[in-house]
């Protein structure tokens, strides 16, 4: 495993630490930002524990909760962290368990490696472009341990699961768009028999890279930081992560952080499939 990449697995570990204290404590301190979304807490404490970690790299780094430079500023950085402290704040004061840190190293603008850490599950997953991707099931006793301790504990390789007898389609539980269920139309056309998984956060596209779900089609909007870790983690699996409009690569550090829609897929979709399927969406 690459020092950063092992760097970042103990960020995001750490972070998960803090957050769960605060998790069980019940007092999230929850504030309104000017988007209108939540902020507790626990986001405080993660992006302040996941800066000082990754600081010592020299490598800029774009937070959720952190300072947003300008397009000017990082135009030239060739690499850069991705971070989202939380994402899925709004599951986190729910208490449903599905929220995640996220960590992603992006170079030349693509994700090159990634973790996404669920705390409330003791999941983590990890991956990047040369060693595939991996998921660990921490130890019930996780809390308590050294992150050190985490790397001889049994590692599954992604995807771990394969040939679904339906196509599994994963959707939004608190982002479920009309344009999404249209497509999913399509995709019932093509494929018959469906199955329709709702998780939150960006576990979304992990089930993507585990071979849970098929295929993760996000219409509606999202920011860098949500998706850079969940992009490393299913592309060292295997599966694509495209941008809905140009059918490209997604890519990152762009000048407006606010994500085009996307999506996520596995072996079970073939590209000139999903490029039929989603000319027939843009013509109506």
């Amino acid at each position: 495993m690459s020092d950063l990449l092992n760097k970042a697995i103990e960020a995001t570990v750490n972070a998960g630490k803090a957050i769960m204290e605060i998790y069980r404590s019940g007092d999230f301190g929850v504030e309104i930002k000017g988007d209108n979304s939540p902020l507790t807490l626990a986001d405080k404490a993660a992006h302040n524990i996941i800066v000082e970690a990754l600081t010592s790299t020299q490598i800029p780094i774009l937070s959720e909760e952190g300072k947003h430079d300008s397009y000017e500023s990082r135009k030239d950085w060739n690499k850069l962290w991705v971070v989202d402290p939380i994402d899925g704040t709004k599951e986190f004061i729910k208490k449903t368990g599905e929220f995640t840190v996220n960590i992603a190293l992006v170079e030349d603008n693509y994700p090159v490696s990634g973790v996404v850490f669920v705390p409330a599950k003791g999941e983590l997953y990890y991956g990047s472009l040369e060693e595939g991707a991996f998921k660990v099931i921490l130890s019930g006793n996780w809390e308590n341990e050294n992150c050190s301790s985490f790397r001889n504990q049994e590692k599954v390789k992604l995807p771990s699961r394969a040939n679904n007898v339906s196509l599994q389609v994963m959707a939004s539980v608190s982002h479920l768009s009309k344009e999404t269920e249209e497509f999913v139309d399509l995709l019932k056309n093509e494929y018959g028999s469906i199955d329709f998984l709702s998780v939150g956060s960006s576990l979304k596209i992990c089930k993507v890279a585990e071979g849970v779900a098929d295929i993760y089609p996000r219409l509606g909007p999202t920011m860098e930081w949500d998706t850079a870790a969940g992009q490393a983690v299913a592309e060292a699996a295997g599966a694509r992560f495209i941008n809905w409009k140009s059918e490209l690569r997604f890519d990152y550090n762009r000048s407006n952080l606010l994500n085009d829609w996307f999506v996520v897929y596995g072996s079970k979709i073939k590209d000139e499939t999903l490029k039929v399927l989603i000319d027939q969406f843009k013509k109506g």
